[in-house]
């Protein structure tokens, strides 16, 4: 027997991580990154705000509330895979902000 569809889930895990996602000032700047790199424009760092990232994946997961995350399993996957990528983007950006930081042995 299948389960009854909620007409407004309630967001769990995914939605909560979600929200703090957005908020992110590193996630704000991958996706003005990732715009200007994917349409070649000039996109000043800063652009993207909270609710722009919210707008993102919203439209990214093919949903329109955060809280679905928690009950498609498809905008679930669409989602892991922004924040996989957003974490593999940040991780590169922190070796070689390191990396230029580093000294020349005399």
């Amino acid at each position: 027997m299948k389960a009854p569809e909620v007409a407004n889930p309630k967001g769990g895990f995914l939605a909560r991580n979600a929200a703090l996602l957005c908020q992110n000032s590193s996630f704000q700047l991958y996706l003005d990154r990732r715009r200007a790199a994917k349409f070649g424009l000039d996109i000043p760092d800063g652009t993207h705000t909270e609710e722009d990232a919210r707008d993102f994946i919203l439209q990214a997961c093919s949903i329109s509330s955060r809280a679905e995350l928690d009950h498609n399993p498809q905008a679930a996957t669409v989602y892991r895979q922004i924040r996989y990528r957003h974490q593999r983007w940040e991780a590169r950006n922190f070796r070689r902000a390191h990396q230029s930081h580093r000294t020349e042995p005399p």
